[in-house]
């Protein structure tokens, strides 16, 4: 459900291995912010929370994955607890331990369900291949560390916008379905009500075209000419 015109979110309070992801109560926009470091994570977190963005953090891009319900092996084993979420924005560092976040961007990506999702690289390394590599797999934006506020107020703003563009084109393509229906409703109502075919045109013209042939009067025949009339009187 909405609150406040804003788009409404599952709170849950599911720990994977015994990290909390819990997740604060609705916002407009869901973020899912991912980083080894402790101090970094904090950091990004609280900017996010002063934008006020809902935010679930983890640890490691395989955490990350499994939040998503991306993780194969998770979900062999067990159910993750996590189906119904919605993440509106991926913010991940790029060097982490076990999978980076290029390889968690790439898997992002190629999922059917979240590839639509922006994802924000963030590096304490300023390597332009780096940079090329990430916005070239689909990356939205990279971020050079330390992240300030107005880098994260400015991708929540295009996130924003975005978000809103693609609920007004849902609307606007339901108004459109809405309006073909009731078309269509009505064509049949007045397909329904409509008289029965008359007779073709041939038969419901006839009994007229049979009255005016009685009543219209015959051309003089050749014995009733004024000529003949003439011709007969001289001759007796």
């Amino acid at each position: 459900m909405a609150r406040n015109g804003g788009v409404a979110w599952m709170r849950t309070t599911e720990k994977i291995d015994g990290y909390d992801l819990s997740t604060s109560d609705t916002e407009e926009v869901h973020v899912l912010a991912v980083d080894d470091s402790l101090v970094d994570r904090k950091v990004i977190e609280r900017l996010l929370r002063i934008s006020s963005c809902k935010v679930t953090a983890v640890d490691s891009g395989r955490r990350a994955l499994q939040y998503l319900g991306l993780d194969e092996e998770i979900q062999k084993k067990e159910t993750n607890g996590f189906d119904g979420l919605k993440v509106d924005l991926i913010i991940t560092d790029y060097c982490m331990p076990g999978m980076t976040g290029y390889e968690l961007l790439k898997k992002v990506k190629e999922s059917s369900a979240f590839r639509e999702i922006p994802v924000v690289i963030m590096s304490s390394e300023n390597v332009i291949a780096r940079i090329d590599r990430c916005l070239e797999e689909g990356a939205e934006d990279f971020i050079v560390k330390p992240v300030k506020l107005s880098d994260v107020k400015r991708i929540i703003d295009y996130t924003t916008t975005e978000l809103r563009e693609g609920e007004q084109r849902e609307g606007a393509r339901a108004k459109r379905r809405g309006i073909n229906k009731r078309k269509q409703r009505e064509g049949d109502d007045d397909l329904s009500s409509s008289p029965p075919s008359t007779l073709s045109s041939s038969t419901s013209s006839s009994p007229s075209s049979s009255i005016q042939s009685a009543t219209a009067p015959s051309s003089p025949s050749t014995l009733d000419s004024p000529t003949r009339r003439l011709k007969m009187t001289s001759s007796e």
